[in-house]
């Protein structure tokens, strides 16, 4: 069964930086191609940044949207089988949960999220 356990939300303010991670089981997040969304309140969830599978040769590629290309990172530790968003200079615009999944998603693998506040 696979299961994506998202942490490392909270609160901030403008300016201010956090680091989610997602912990996955049941799944080698280094053969999928895995990605970040995000869902602000009164809003459809929107693809954040995708990393793709890796290889002996390559840690893949990374993509962001442009409103936070240049703030966020996507990365990936192997070893742990987790995936992480680091978040740099947060506007209230990222405020929302934050989720992980497949790129694309699958509907069975959408976790509880973690919660992103930015206070301006």
């Amino acid at each position: 069964q696979v299961r994506l356990v998202e942490s490392g939300g909270g609160l901030v303010q403008t300016g201010g930086s956090l680091r989610l991670s997602c912990a996955a089981s049941g799944i080698m997040l280094r053969i999928n191609d895995m990605a970040w969304y995000r869902q602000a309140p009164g809003k459809q969830r929107e693809l954040v940044a995708v990393i793709t599978s890796g290889s002996i040769t390559s840690a893949g590629t990374t993509n962001y949207i442009p409103s936070v290309k240049g703030r966020f990172t996507i990365s990936r530790d192997n070893a742990k089988n987790t995936v992480y968003l680091q978040m740099n200079s947060l506007r209230p615009e990222d405020t929302g949960v934050y989720y992980c999944n497949l790129d694309p998603p699958l509907a069975q693998f959408w976790g509880q999220g973690t919660q992103v506040t930015v206070s301006s």
